[in-house]
């Protein structure tokens, strides 16, 4: 019964690795590209280090492969906002069916750095 519910766990996290594949290869622009791979990459990855965790029956095993869990949930979105942000400064265009982009015109220079509205 555990390797049927590990093969479950096995094929849903390559379902979402799959999807995040497919979202980099079809997504218009950077940013939803970077949303796709961030978000059903990291679920992905995630679910892959806890069917090893589960399968592994170690302890030793298991608390690295939860410790990788831990580390793809709070890496991954802050570098997506990184990497969001630094392609944002450097002047690339979201895509032309964007529908409200809240950044336009608050950025004060090339450095990245952001006005305020009392500015």
């Amino acid at each position: 019964m555990l390797d049927i519910f590990l093969g479950c766990l096995l094929i849903a996290a390559a379902i979402f690795n799959l999807i995040a594949a497919i979202g980099l290869l079809r997504l218009p622009d950077v940013y939803t590209r970077m949303h796709a791979a961030s978000k059903a990459g990291t679920f992905g990855s995630g679910l892959m280090l806890v069917t090893i965790a589960i399968h592994a029956g170690e302890i030793n095993i298991a608390s690295r492969a939860l410790a990788g869990v831990a580390f793809f949930l709070l890496t991954a979105p802050i570098s997506a906002h990184l990497l969001a942000r630094a392609a944002y400064v450097a002047g690339i265009e979201p895509w032309s069916g964007t529908v409200r982009d809240d950044l336009k015109g608050h950025y004060k220079d090339k450095q990245g750095h952001l006005s305020s509205d009392d500015d």
